[in-house]
């Protein structure tokens, strides 16, 4: 399995972490847990870019596009479950 499958599992399964602390602890809320899973992604996706590119000696243009893969598919689903407890709140 390729490094990029496996981050995108991370995120993944730190979206459905951070659900159901958002679900179970009503104090946080799911759309607050889904706004600061998209933030703390949005850390961790660069940062891997980041890794990319200093360790690995990619380029720049060649990590953004894996960036925004790696970022889009566990934060697109939050944001959906974002606006979908929006409405229903």
């Amino acid at each position: 399995m390729s490094r990029t499958a496996v981050i995108i599992i991370a995120g993944l399964v730190l979206f459905v972490a951070f659900l159901v602390v958002g679900y179970l602890w009503q104090t946080v809320g799911v759309r607050r847990a889904m706004e600061d899973f998209v933030l703390v992604w949005f850390a961790l996706a660069v940062f891997n870019m980041a890794i990319g590119v200093l360790e690995a000696g990619y380029t720049v243009g060649e990590e953004l596009p894996v960036l925004l893969l790696i970022f889009a598919v566990p934060a697109v689903p939050a944001l959906g479950v974002r606006l979908y407890a929006a409405r229903t709140a």
